[in-house]
């Protein structure tokens, strides 16, 4: 094979598995680390009136959607479904299948909400 075809069809299996990936796609937290989907803020009164982006804030409230094995030093506390209070900055924004998530570690987390 030419170095020109190989390239050629290395690109051609990356592209097909770039596809095929998000379907089997599970993102599991390493270490004391916790994936959280903030809570979406309503854009329109509840008499249907919709609110302009500069007046919508964001929410500090979030749902725990995966939670790491944690550290052989420190046990997790929150688990998978808890509503957690989360700080205005920080954490790492991710996109998984159009979702925008966010990875914290645990002691950044602010409160669990308990209902």
């Amino acid at each position: 094979l030419s170095p020109t075809k190989s390239v050629a069809s290395a690109t051609h299996r990356n592209k097909m598995l770039r596809r095929t990936i998000p379907v089997l796609k599970t993102l599991v937290p390493l270490g004391d680390r916790v994936l959280v989907q903030r809570v979406v803020t309503a854009t329109e009164t509840k008499s249907g009136v919709l609110l302009p982006e500069s007046s919508v804030k964001k929410t500090n409230e979030g749902s725990v959607v995966e939670v790491g094995p944690g550290t052989k030093d420190h046990d997790m506390t929150v688990k998978k479904g808890d509503t957690v209070v989360l700080p205005e900055y920080g954490g790492v924004s991710l996109k998984v299948d159009d979702t925008e998530m966010f990875l914290y570690r645990e002691a950044e987390i602010l409160a669990v909400i308990k209902e």
